[in-house]
């Protein structure tokens, strides 16, 4: 654009109101923030709404986040952002090089543009960094570390990596020539995974001017560059490492190689699980800045989800906070500080605040690790509920005003007796950096030696002190797991049953954590009462801890194995032990061959606190206990029901509950205070989850025809009558959705259909309304693309899978409405060696290494399954459905073990009509894998998380008909069709 010079005095025009017209009272950084959420193609044709509006769309930030949104999987770099992009939209070339010179205006000025402009473009050359406050030491003993740092300070220490052969390795140029066509997971703030290869990375580096540029931040080092593990080891001081016992597929990301230029860096964040960690530089400078536990940064936002306790941050960049909040900072605020120099290690303590800026291209190893010092703090963070999250990463900020006067007045009593709901809120954030300093600090110089002492707070990070905030009502197998734990639950209670076999001589240590983590110490006084009432010896140390991990407690005392049901509250769990004892019954009344390979029941009753003290009720299903009547949890017309929790009433509460994602544990009166349980025989042997590498190609086929003759004589089990005939009277009594006409369009022409499977597909139809969401939610490794099409995929009339036809004037069903067993995984198959006599019972780890005891010697080379475990998810439906955990879970997807299976099964899966046609016909409806497909898509857990791990090539399907191929196509050629 061309300005007339008439005047050295003349004054451009600000154009910024008539460009942005009703926008033009938004800042600048609301707007940048508005079309963060728009697409490429809006982008672009908002630009041409105004010159105002063409800046804001042209800025190469804006352009870096619209790419990393996009991609997912490896990205090149082509240049700049914008180009990137388009390349990625797959324009012609011509498009892409016209866009290269963006226009130029005058008459428009930004703050915000200008600082972030100057993000970009900033060398840190010319900053004057001094050696810093962070203590310095070579040639530490473990003993003085133990001592003087661990759990209690940072320090840098040098000499640790002297001999490491990545000391003279793993400079830029070498690692490029070794490992140039190796991609590297990036780092970024989008949800989808980025990776480079190292070539396209450096070239990366070399060109880039980002605010907060890319760098390599990858747990997956090992698998891409295995050569790199040989380049370096933990230092001796570091090895102690709790989470050694698991498996590397079931450890938490631990190990980081971290590479990335000048101006990049981790911004502030507390370590996940409050582990510790150490972290070497090979090449380069780091500045590092740190607070102690529980004291936020200027310019940190802390969100507390009062759900499921997880905890989000809101952080500038490492370079902005470094720019921007630094200098704001009186002295005596300011954190601890260094640079980190080449060979050099900093330890940084459990839940301290850190935030890194490289000064220079930098390469670097890190991991984080739990011992003896942590392992407490690491049980307290994983532990439900939200209130002791918040308090240990922002310390009493994260408190209500005046919580912390009543925790202070509530210090003398029992912790245990103490009630927390008084400190609940619906969302903590803490915006603002308070002064918190103890009277004794005051007065205290500043200075190049000053201690970390200064920022202590007036709050102890003690472990004793942070558990008095823990929500006990929050019980741990019932409560939401927080989605940012760095295990799920049922890794945490694999983890403390290896930890207690394995390190017997820390056992006190361990029950600590476990009572932090899992209520150890209630579930252990439950179990007590259980064991005097029914005059069973009581657990010795080895068995003091729940075993395995399913969502009840269980223990093994000697013969017997106490389930105490939790799952999902007191109605899913009365409704599970109901269910489980009307199915023993009829398994013993028609004699079936299955209850030869199931559990022999020795006791069961329900355990509640009345009064201030705990009594049982034996109870075998029947009729309805008098301390469940009083929490009203089932109409009155069911109550006549010879099994009124059975699995009937089972389906329709799980009818009620289908579609809604807020299911966890239910608000019954009393429901904290009472639980049913169930005692059992043990077996002797070992679950097929601990033996599957070790197992023959010919014990695994037996294996999967012991599954399919088992499961036959499962859907062979005649279903209990159901006691009500018509579905629309039960909804309207119970005021259930449909009783009001509420989706109806899923369900149609249903009046002549059996009223059980109506329950079928109006649960079907229900869990189908928030398909989508669901699948969202859970994320990764589900493809977004095949979410956008999952309504469609999914048939629109559920009864369309029952293959309706008329006999006789009379409406039928092709598929066989069948007892399902719903959760036959590897930990529920017991398996014994070929020359060991079994008895009845339930596996358990104890000290000795085998799974519930009974060591083998590991000489047997031979097994053969004897024992399905676990019913208490049985259900009534489409025996297809057991289909799914045994082909994903036992038989890992191989289709070669699910023919034998089903050549073992023998039982039709769908009754084959003149209707229906051939099970492999071009109508969907017919085809088996259509089935188990919508099954999959619709199960209450994620089971196509599963899918999309063990097929990953599914990752980049682009229908759910070659998912459904893929996965279940060995259904289309099942002969037992006929």
């Amino acid at each position: 654009m061309e300005i007339s010079q008439q005047s050295h005095t003349f004054s451009l025009e600000d154009r910024r109101a008539d460009a942005l017209g009703n926008l033009k009272s938004l800042p600048d950084e609301l707007i940048c923030t508005i079309l963060d959420y728009l697409t490429p193609r809006d982008i672009a044709r908002l630009a041409c709404v105004s010159s105002v509006m063409y800046i804001f769309c042209n800025e190469e930030p804006l352009w870096m986040s619209l790419c990393l949104k996009k991609v997912n999987g490896p990205l090149q770099y082509k240049g700049f952002w914008k180009k990137t992009v388009l390349h990625l939209e797959n324009l012609a070339n011509e498009f892409i090089e016209h866009c290269r010179k963006p226009l130029q205006f005058d008459g428009f000025s930004s703050l915000f543009l200008y600082r972030r402009l100057y993000r970009c473009h900033t060398t840190l050359d010319g900053f004057s960094f001094d050696d810093g406050n962070v203590e310095r030491q070579k040639d530490l003993s473990a003993e003085q570390f133990h001592r003087e740092y661990d759990g209690n300070k940072p320090v840098l220490l040098t000499g640790l990596a002297d001999t490491w052969p990545a000391r003279n390795t793993w400079t830029i140029d070498q690692l490029l020539l070794k490992y140039g066509d190796t991609a590297f997971k990036i780092s970024q703030r989008t949800p989808g995974k980025v990776s480079m290869k190292f070539k396209d990375y450096v070239s990366y580096m070399k060109v880039q001017h980002d605010e907060d540029p890319l760098y390599i931040f990858d747990d997956k080092f090992g698998e891409a560059a295995p050569g790199l593990l040989k380049d370096y080891n933990v230092p001796k001081i570091f090895q102690e490492d709790f989470f050694d016992v698991l498996e590397r597929d079931s450890r938490p990301p631990f190990r980081w190689l971290i590479i990335g230029p000048g101006r990049s860096g981790a911004s502030w964040h507390v370590d996940p699980a409050l582990t510790s960690a150490w972290n070497t530089l090979l090449c380069g400078r780091k500045r590092w800045a740190l607070y102690p536990p529980g004291r936020v940064p200027l310019g940190v936002t802390v969100h507390v989800n009062d759900e499921d306790g997880d905890v989000n941050i809101d952080t500038p960049s490492s370079l902005q906070w470094w720019l921007d909040f630094y200098p704001l900072l009186a002295d005596e605020d300011k954190p601890i500080e260094c640079t980190q120099l080449p060979g050099e290690t900093i330890f940084v303590p459990s839940g301290w605040w850190h935030c890194v800026l490289n000064l220079e291209t930098t390469v670097a190893v890190t991991q984080n690790f739990v011992n003896s010092k942590n392992f407490e703090f690491v049980c307290l963070d994983m532990a439900p509920g939200y209130c002791h999250k918040g308090v240990c990463r922002a310390g009493l900020l994260a408190l209500d005003e005046g919580s912390l006067e009543n925790i202070e007045k509530n210090m003398s009593f029992d912790k245990d007796n103490f009630s927390y709901s008084d400190l609940t809120r619906k969302e903590k954030r803490v915006r603002t950096l308070r002064s918190q300093y103890s009277e004794n600090h005051k007065g205290i110089t500043n200075g190049a030696n000053k201690s970390y002492n200064l920022w202590k707070q007036d709050f102890s990070y003690d472990i004793n002190f942070l558990a008095v905030f823990l929500d006990r009502e929050r019980d741990h197998y019932t409560s939401p797991w927080s989605s940012g734990n760095c295990i799920g639950p049922r890794e945490m209670r694999e983890w403390l049953s290896k930890l207690w076999v394995g390190k017997p001589g820390m056992r006190e240590l361990i029950w600590k954590g476990a009572c932090l983590a899992v209520n150890a110490d209630k579930w252990l006084e439950c179990l007590g009462k259980i064991c005097f009432f029914h005059n069973l010896p009581f657990p010795n140390d080895n068995e003091k801890l729940p075993v395995g991990t399913g969502s009840n407690p269980v223990y093994v005392m000697d013969e017997y194995v106490v389930k105490i049901f939790v799952e999902g509250g007191l109605e899913s769990s009365i409704y599970g032990l109901g269910t489980e004892l009307e199915f023993y019954s009829a398994l013993c009344e028609v004699n079936s061959p299955l209850k030869n390979h199931i559990p022999n029941v020795f006791a069961s009753g329900i355990l509640h606190l009345e009064n201030g003290s705990c009594k049982i009720d034996c109870w075998d299903g029947k009729e309805v206990p008098g301390v469940i009547g009083k929490c009203n949890l089932i109409p009155e017309e069911d109550k006549c029901d010879v099994f009124p929790f059975g699995v009937w009433s089972k389906k329709l509460f799980e009818y009620r509950k289908a579609g809604s994602l807020a299911c966890g544990a239910d608000s019954s009166a009393g429901s904290t205070s009472i639980w049913p349980y169930l005692i059992t025989k043990r077996c002797k042997g070992k679950i097929f989850a601990q033996l599957r590498d070790v197992l023959s190609w010919e014990d695994v086929l037996n294996l999967a025809s012991f599954l399919g003759e088992q499961l036959q004589n499962l859907h062979l089990l005649p279903s209990p009558s159901l006691s009500i005939s018509n579905l629309s009277d039960v909804e309207k009594k119970r005021d259930l959705p449909f009783a009001n006409g509420m989706d109806m369009e899923y369900v149609s022409n249903e009046s002549d259909i059996p009223v059980e499977w109506q329950i079928f597909a109006r649960t079907l139809s229900r869990k189908k309304k928030d398909a989508s969401i669901r699948l969202n939610k859970w994320g990764d490794p589900i493809p977004k693309m095949l979410i956008e099409k999952v309504e469609e995929y999914l048939p629109d009339d559920f009864l369309k899978l029952l293959s309706v036809y008329e006999e006789n004037g009379v409406k039928r069903v092709c598929k066989p409405l069948s007892w399902i067993h719903s959760d036959i995984m590897d930990d529920n198959i017991y398996m014994e060696p070929s020359c060991m006599s079994c008895s009845n019972g339930i596996a358990a780890q104890t000290n000795n290494g085998s799974l519930n005891g009974h060591n083998n010697g590991g000489e047997e080379k031979s097994w053969h399954p004897n024992y399905i475990l676990d019913f208490s998810d049985l259900s009534i439906g489409d025996p297809i459905y057991d289909l799914i955990p045994v082909h994903l879970d036992v038989f890992r997807g191989d289709s070669r073990l699910l023919k034998h299976f089903l050549q073992s099964y023998k039982l039709p899966l769908m009754r084959k009509t003149s209707e229906n046609g051939s099970v492999t016909a071009c109508d969907k409806f017919g085809r088996l894998s259509y089935h188990a497909m919508c099954y999959c898509i619709l199960h209450e857990e994620n089971i196509l998380g599963a899918i999309f791990s063990i097929w990953k090539e599914l990752r980049t399907a682009e229908s759910w008909e070659e998912v459904e191929q893929t996965v279940w196509g060995e259904l289309n050629n099942y002969e037992g069709f006929s």
